[in-house]
């Protein structure tokens, strides 16, 4: 280990990041991540115990982007296919 490894070290939490971002218009998570916009955007001023919060309740948002309620109207999705 050099001494400009130990700078870069650092015992944070990784972001769950997958860089697809996306913010799903019913179910307002991100589609790459399944974090909010609000989550995304203080991310790096959240403390580790925060972030680990959030990264343990991720799995159980993947099914808001499939909900129902978070699928486009029958008009929106009309619209579209006419564009």
């Amino acid at each position: 280990m050099t001494e400009n490894d130990e700078i870069w070290s650092r015992a944070e939490v990784e972001s769950p990041c997958t860089k697809v971002c996306v913010i799903h218009p019913g179910a307002r998570i991100c589609i790459g991540c399944l974090r909010t916009g609000d989550e995304i955007a203080a991310w790096s001023q959240m403390t580790p115990a925060v972030r680990h919060e959030i990264m343990a309740a991720l799995p159980a948002r993947e099914p808001l982007l499939t909900a129902r309620a978070a699928r486009p109207s029958a008009r929106r999705a009309a619209r579209r296919s006419d564009a």
